[in-house]
């Protein structure tokens, strides 16, 4: 069986002392795990976590893990290097596409909208990019937060508030007896990463613990 894409390498760790599994973000196969021969020891054109480039994957069975043939066009971490926050939103958000997306799932959106993530974090407000980033991602699992109107009412005006359970928006009125239940608005990092917490209890994975340690205020 042979996959032929273009992705962004997400995770890499040694296998042994030559090799390396390798997960990348790809444009037509979503997420792809695989061996990088010589990624361990490799001195020239070396892989590297943020790398976007075209990848051939082989594998005998559908089945098996397969070795991928990684060919890097450009590092889109290299013009982040310098800014720790850029750095920790990467990684967290790298993080939480390896354990929250299904093997082999195409996500075109998501691909698109993490491509624009890593091109905006060298130049616009670090906060706004990525969180913007991680509601797309909420969307993309199922989990919409809808902020058009009150769940309880109908109301478009005076939406203070978020139910934890349907994420959509509630108005002062509606909300007052249950005040103390929802989240209140407007949506940050702190109650993205609330929802993003009970979809990893939902799957049975553990939320990235780079998501657990991002702060970008």
């Amino acid at each position: 069986m042979k996959l032929e894409s273009k992705g962004v390498l997400i995770g890499l760790r040694p296998l042994n002392e030559r090799d390396a599994l390798g997960r990348v973000f790809s444009h037509d196969y979503g997420i792809i795990a695989g061996v990088m021969r010589g990624a361990v020891v490799a001195k020239k054109n070396k892989p590297l976590v943020g790398q976007f480039g075209n990848l051939t994957w082989n594998a005998r069975l559908d089945s098996q893990l397969g070795t991928f043939h990684w060919e890097a066009e450009k590092n889109l971490a290299a013009g982040l290097m310098l800014n720790s926050g850029a750095c920790m939103a990467m990684n967290a958000a790298f993080g939480l596409l390896d354990v929250l997306l299904p093997e082999r799932e195409e996500y075109p959106i998501l691909y698109d909208n993490t491509m624009e993530l890593l091109e905006k974090l060298q130049v616009d407000d670090i906060y706004d990019v990525y969180l913007n980033w991680e509601i797309n991602l909420l969307q993309e699992l199922g989990y919409a937060l809808d902020l058009s109107r009150c769940s309880g009412c109908g109301k478009c005006e005076n939406l203070s508030y978020l139910s934890p359970r349907t994420g959509r928006a509630v108005c002062a009125d509606c909300a007052s007896p249950y005040i103390n239940r929802l989240y209140k608005l407007p949506i940050n990092l702190g109650i993205t990463l609330r929802f993003l917490d009970s979809v990893c209890m939902q799957q049975g994975v553990q939320l990235p613990i780079m998501r657990k340690m991002l702060k970008l205020n």
